[in-house]
């Protein structure tokens, strides 16, 4: 059986869609492979890279990409995880799915540099729980 692609999409590609796609390619990669990409590109954020690493995922490699390098991509599941994102996402044909999730965009948080780790950490939580809770052991996608 062939892995499933899963692309997650975010308006930045910065925060919310490096999280989800390193932390399915870490834990799931034997059975998925992971993507992401933004509608307005710009970059990962130092602190999803920070919060990665925390749990011993190293992001720093990762890079925002636009929707658009996914194109000619074949795509099981495409998962939006802001509202922006959802709005504006473009069909992908051959998709077997499209799900919208959304999460808390960390990076629009105030405050000293504890407090916006802080929520960081929060919303990586909440992404990786969500897909922990939704991916099968049996390889089968319960979204």
């Amino acid at each position: 059986m062939n892995n499933l692609t899963v692309l997650f999409i975010c308006t930045h590609n910065s925060a919310r869609s490096q999280i989800a796609e390193g932390y399915l390619m870490d834990r799931y990669g034997d059975r998925y492979i992971g993507y992401s990409a933004g509608t307005e590109v710009t970059r990962v954020h130092p602190l999803a890279i920070e919060v990665m690493k925390e749990i011993g995922i190293d992001i720093s490699g990762h890079r925002s990409k636009p929707l658009l390098e996914f194109f000619d991509t074949d795509i099981d599941i495409v998962v939006t995880v802001c509202d922006g994102a959802k709005a504006v996402c473009p069909v992908f044909p051959g998709a077997r799915r499209t799900i919208h999730q959304g999460f808390t965009d960390p990076s629009l948080s105030m405050g000293s540099d504890e407090e916006q780790s802080a929520i960081f950490r929060i919303v990586r939580d909440e992404i990786t729980q969500w897909i922990d809770e939704n991916v099968n052991p049996c390889g089968a996608l319960a979204w």
